[in-house]
């Protein structure tokens, strides 16, 4: 066993004091003490290595401990940096909530110069290139409002321009004014100054808010101009109105008598056309009417009451197959209505449906008030639904009833009776493509009594259309605009509906029963 050179010298030495003390020491005796010795020197050497193992132990503890240390300052570092970028995320929301709550504001409060617009305009031909009959009043009921289906069917162009302006007092009292310039135009040329028909259509002033008005009153909104009123709605596939109450007055808006309860008010004049059988040419024969009208909601249903008066109009005189009726010079007008935010309580979608009645002047249930021809005992009931759904991820459908029976219309004993079934079916092809299918059928049962000329018919129209269609809003919504359309449209008729009226689209050249195909395109916007 060697030694190390420490331990060798200290034997050295050891023996060498001890021969110094004692020289008589024996041989195995210092023997013995070298042995116990070197124990002793191995038991120290051990000792030695056991704490150095704990000494590295204790350093590599320290690393460690260093090293969570390290990692727990980076770890507080990470957490207050992440802190900061929280804290800085907090502020941006917050400035970004007060943006868009300013934004909301400014939208709430709607101030500033809106430009907003509908258009339609486009060509159609028959299948030899010629010029054709089209409408969604075509059929001899569209005299009495009887639609049918409008895709593939319309040969206008019509345009409406709405300009308006909004403001908010410091009050809080908004106003608001709006015009509307219309025209209508069957000319396909450039300029159509001479056959024009511009006119101004509205042109009104709201005034809302007002801080003095409390109780019911206290969000409702004044209103006096020429305008439509703010809730008429209609059947857009079958360019239709369910209601359309227009003309020029005043009333007020959104009476509020409980969480769920509200009313509408109005007064509304229109003008009559002169009095044609009147001979006094120093006789001012211009025939006002005017509507006063209660629009009350409960939710989602809709009653609607209106009264009507037209002084002098009674000497108005309609001539029949059987002698004269006079017109009416009063009349009133019901409509009930339903509507709904689901496609008829069956699934997802929306659907409206409104039964309508009117008397008198009032029976002309649609377009109120705009008819001074009806007589007394004129009575109408309309029946109008429509709704719209989706089908599934790439087809939607959006079908449409519209009927109506009149009776002592214009003349004692006539009876107008049709009924119009229409389905509008879109197929999503891409983000902007789709195609359009429409069909409809009308049945009419019209028995004029021989009023301006026209005869008794009986019989029945359909429409299918087929139109290719690219857009680029919502693809998935069906009013979604603009669009542009190609379309293909066959028609077909009873033969009987050809002798209704030698004034009317049927039976004129060219276009009589036995099957009508027009082609064409056309553009739609609305903003």
């Amino acid at each position: 066993m060697m030694m190390k050179p420490r331990y060798l010298a200290v034997v050295i030495g050891l023996i060498v004091s001890a021969s110094v003390q004692s020289a008589d020491i024996s041989a195995s005796s210092i023997e013995a003490r070298f042995d116990a010795l070197e124990k002793r020197l191995q038991l120290a050497e051990s000792r030695a290595t056991q704490a150095e193992a704990r000494a590295r132990d204790a350093e590599q503890q320290v690393k460690k401990l260093e090293t969570r240390t390290a990692s727990n300052e980076q770890q507080t570092r990470q957490v207050a940096k992440t802190a900061e970028i929280t804290q800085q995320q907090t502020a941006d929301v917050a400035k970004r909530t007060e943006t868009l709550a300013s934004s909301k504001k400014s939208d709430s409060d709607n101030s500033g110069f809106k430009f907003s617009g509908y258009a339609r305009s486009g060509v159609i031909m028959s299948d030899s290139a010629t010029s054709t009959q089209s409408g969604p009043y075509v059929t001899p009921a569209g005299q009495t409002g009887g639609a049918v289906g409008r895709l593939g069917n319309e040969n206008n162009t019509y345009v409406e321009l709405n300009l308006e302006h909004n403001q908010t007092m410091a009050s809080g009292a908004t106003s608001r004014y709006k015009v509307m310039l219309a025209d209508g135009q069957r000319s396909y040329n450039d300029w159509t100054g001479a056959t024009s028909d511009l006119n101004i259509r509205q042109a009104f002033v709201e005034l809302g808010s007002l801080p003095t008005f409390t109780g019911p009153w206290k969000n409702s909104t004044l209103w006096a101009g020429k305008r439509f009123d703010r809730d008429n709605f209609d059947i857009h596939w079958l360019d239709s109105d369910v209601i359309f109450l227009a003309g020029t007055g005043g009333g007020i808006y959104d009476v509020k008598w409980s969480d769920n309860l509200k009313s509408n008010f109005s007064l509304y004049g229109r003008n009559f056309d002169d009095l044609d059988n009147n001979n006094d040419s120093n006789n001012d024969t211009r025939i006002e009417n005017y509507i006063v009208t209660a629009n009350n909601y409960a939710g989602p249903l809709q009653l609607m009451v209106s009264g009507l008066r037209a002084k002098n109009n009674q000497d108005r005189e309609n001539v029949g197959a059987h002698g004269i009726s006079k017109a009416a010079d009063t009349g009133f007008h019901t409509a009930l209505a339903y509507h709904g935010d689901n496609f008829y309580g069956l699934r997802e979608g929306t659907s409206k449906t409104a039964l309508l009645y009117g008397h008198g002047l009032g029976a002309e249930v649609k377009a109120i008030g705009s008819d001074g021809h009806l007589t007394d005992d004129a009575t109408t009931v309309r029946l109008a639904t429509y709704g719209i759904t989706p089908l599934s991820k790439n087809w939607s459908i959006a079908p449409a009833i519209l009927a109506q029976q009149s009776k002592d219309r214009y003349v004692s004993g006539d009876d107008y009776q049709w009924m119009t079934f229409n389905a509008r079916l879109i197929q999503q092809i891409s983000e902007n493509f789709e195609l359009a299918y429409e069909g409809s059928y009308q049945y009419m049962d019209l028995d004029p009594q021989g009023y301006q000329d026209n005869n008794k018919v009986k019989g029945g129209f359909y429409k299918l259309t087929f139109a290719p269609t690219f857009k680029v809003g919502d693809i998935s919504n069906m009013l979604s605009r603009p669009e542009i359309r190609f379309f293909a449209s066959y028609m077909d008729w009873s033969h009987k509906l050809d002798n209704y009226s030698s004034s009317d689209a049927f039976g004129t050249d060219g276009f009589t029963s036995g099957g009508q195909w027009n082609f064409g395109i056309q553009m739609e916007t609305w903003f």
